[in-house]
């Protein structure tokens, strides 16, 4: 498959997942059914890597996979999730979350060194002003202070958890890799199982089809595109298309459950694409 498909791709698998995650939150308890994803995932990861024989981490490198795997895919997840449950308003979590390619960007241009032009820069603020445009109809309610912060703290380690994947662990083996940080994931979940969530996950129908495609399409398929988006390109530009998800999640809430996606949502998906192009444009010698 092109390359060039490939953050096409990696946006419509990652944004599937908050309307798969609304099927499966009507049986599942958020860091049950979290705990459960990451354990299959670590499971098929883990055979695939025997079967395939790949080559699992040095030892040096085994502290960074590891933090990686919370940050990203634990305290990233497990903190929107909280968030909700805690009634902070789907809408206002999105915002928060939406930062992200604005603080990676940052961390990029600091411990990394890389040099964002201005024409990357006014992306960026045009993304960030498409999220706010698309998500604007669905702001309101109060926000509980527990719920803000957990946001916050999901977005940062997001942002930090990219960063450590593009510093150190360029050259990591792919599935391998995946798998142990699948095994950190679930491990981070099944400690707040133990400290803050009893574990509750009934198999039903919405449940199990929310699973599968949750654990094939968006764990194994948009993760192992992200590592290599990021393994291969600039972080600005791969974190902004983060600034795709809301709208295009905005689209297919309208497809799948009838949720009214208006003029305002319509703007902001078009302002945001331009956004993401101008990250993205390649620079003219």
């Amino acid at each position: 498959m092109p390359v060039r498909f490939y953050p096409v791709i990696f946006v419509v698998l990652w944004a599937s997942a908050f309307v798969s995650a609304k099927y499966g939150m009507m049986g599942a308890g958020p860091f049950s059914f979290l705990f459960t994803r990451f354990v299959i995932v670590m499971g098929l990861f883990g055979v695939m890597a025997v079967v395939m024989r790949s080559r699992w981490p040095r030892r040096q490198d085994m502290a960074p996979t590891l933090i990686a795997g919370v940050l990203m895919h634990g305290v990233y997840l497990g903190g929107v999730f909280y968030a909700v449950s805690l009634g902070t308003p789907a809408g206002i979590a999105s915002l928060i979350v939406s930062i992200q390619p604005i603080i990676t960007a940052f961390l990029a241009l600091v411990v990394l060194g890389e040099v964002i032009r201005r024409l990357q820069w006014l992306g960026i603020a045009l993304g960030m002003i498409g999220v706010v445009l698309v998500i604007s109809p669905r702001l309101g309610g109060e926000v509980p202070a527990v719920g803000l912060l957990s946001c916050l703290i999901s977005v940062y380690a997001m942002s930090v958890g990219t960063i450590v994947q593009k510093r150190y662990l360029g050259q990591i083996d792919l599935v391998s890799g995946n798998a142990l940080q699948a095994m950190a994931a679930a491990a981070f979940y099944g400690f707040l199982l133990l400290t803050v969530e009893n574990y509750q996950l009934e198999w039903t129908l919405e449940v199990t089809l929310s699973m599968i495609w949750i654990v094939s399409a968006v764990s194994i398929g948009a993760v192992t595109i992200l590592m290599l988006l990021i393994r291969s390109g600039q972080m600005a530009a791969t974190s902004s298309l983060f600034f795709m998800v809301p709208p295009v999640s905005a689209l297919m809430g309208y497809v799948a459950f009838g949720e009214v996606l208006g003029a305002m949502g319509i703007l902001g998906f078009i302002i945001a694409s331009a956004g993401v192009w101008l990250v993205n444009r390649p620079e003219k010698p």
